[in-house]
C-alpha cells in the first residue's frame, strides 16, 4: 500500500513539473502543501478574447484512484456552458482512468475557448474578466446598503397583500457585503409568491452589470402554496457546487417562506475552501433577519 502511495506522490510531482514547464507563467501554485494549483487558459497567446482559470486540488489518491477536485472560474461561464465543459472533463477522466489527465483537461478547455473565439459568440465584456483578478476594486461595485423603515414597511405590505398582480416586480433588498481574502459576497432578497416573480427579480438583478459579472449568483426560493398546503422551492448553484442546496437548507431551518434569496460572489483569486459556504450562509442569514 505504502509503495502505491509513494508511486502516486511521485506521479503527481512529475506531472506538476511537466505542467509548470509547459505553461510557464500561466501555471500558478496556490498552496504547495494542500496541492492546490491554478492554470490560466486562453484562446490564443497574442490578444485573448476568452480566458478561464482552472483551479485543481490533487487528492492523495490521484491519479490512480481519485479524480482531481476542480473549479472553473470565469465570469462569463455559467449555465449550459459550465455544464457542457464539466461533462467534457468528466468524460476525459473516465476515458483515461488511472492516468495523469491535467494536460488533457487544459487542452480541452483551450479547444472550447478557441471554438468560442471563432464562433459568432459576442466577446465577453473585458471589464468582467478583469474584475475577478483585480487587486481590490474598492467597494464601488457593491450596491448601496441602506435598509430604510419605508422599505421594510413596503416589504411587509407586499407579503401580506394577496391580491398583488403576478407580474409586479417585488421590492429588492440588498444586504451588507462580506469580504474575505479579496472575495466579496453580497445577498439580495425579495418577497415572492409565484415563480414568475422569481424570474422577474432575477432578470432585474442581472440588469445590474456588477451582479451580472459576479463569478457566481447562487439562489434559492421557498413559496408556500396555501391551497395545496405545500412548498414550492428550488435552488441554483451557478457553478458553486452544492451552494444552492445549502442555501435552501438554511431557509428551511429558519422556516422562511414566500422569499427569494440570491447571493452574489465576486471571486478574488484566492481559494477560500469551506469558508465560502460559511460566508454565503452568513450573508443570507443576515439579509433574512433584517
Amino acid at each position: 500500500m505504502a509503495a502505491s502511495d509513494t508511486e502516486r506522490a511521485q506521479q503527481q510531482i512529475d506531472e506538476i513539473e511537466a505542467l509548470s514547464s509547459i505553461y510557464g507563467d500561466d501555471w500558478c501554485v496556490v498552496d504547495e502543501d494542500e496541492k492546490i494549483y491554478c492554470i490560466k487558459i486562453s484562446d490564443c497567446l497574442d490578444q485573448p478574447k476568452w480566458t478561464l482559470c482552472l483551479q485543481v486540488i490533487l487528492p492523495p489518491g490521484y491519479p490512480t484512484a481519485e479524480p482531481p477536485i476542480y473549479q472553473l472560474n470565469a465570469p462569463w461561464l455559467r449555465g449550459q456552458d459550465y455544464t457542457e465543459l464539466a461533462n467534457s472533463l468528466e468524460e476525459i477522466y473516465l476515458q483515461n482512468l488511472g492516468e495523469s489527465i491535467l494536460y488533457l483537461w487544459v487542452e480541452k478547455i483551450r479547444e472550447v475557448l478557441v471554438e468560442k473565439a471563432q464562433s459568432s459568440d459576442p466577446e465577453p465584456d473585458i471589464k468582467k474578466i478583469t474584475e475577478e483578478v483585480d487587486e481590490d476594486d474598492g467597494d464601488d461595485f457593491l450596491l448601496d446598503y441602506q435598509p430604510t423603515q419605508e422599505d421594510q414597511t413596503k416589504m411587509l405590505n407586499y407579503m401580506t397583500s394577496e391580491s398583488q398582480e403576478d407580474e409586479e416586480l417585488p421590492p429588492i433588498h440588498h444586504g451588507n457585503p462580506i469580504t474575505d481574502r479579496r472575495s466579496t459576497f453580497q445577498a439580495h432578497l425579495a418577497p415572492v409568491v409565484t415563480t414568475r416573480q422569481v424570474k422577474r427579480v432575477l432578470e432585474k438583478l442581472y440588469e445590474n452589470k456588477k451582479i451580472a459579472s459576479a463569478t457566481h449568483n447562487i439562489y434559492a426560493y421557498r413559496i408556500y402554496c396555501e391551497d395545496k398546503q405545500t412548498f414550492l422551492q428550488d435552488c441554483e448553484d451557478d457553478g458553486e457546487t452544492a451552494a444552492g442546496g445549502r442555501l435552501l437548507h438554511l431557509m428551511q431551518i429558519l422556516n422562511v417562506h414566500n422569499v427569494l434569496v440570491v447571493v452574489s460572489r465576486w471571486y478574488g483569486g484566492i481559494l477560500l475552501g469551506p469558508d465560502r459556504f460559511k460566508h454565503i450562509n452568513n450573508c443570507a442569514r443576515n439579509v433574512l433577519v433584517e
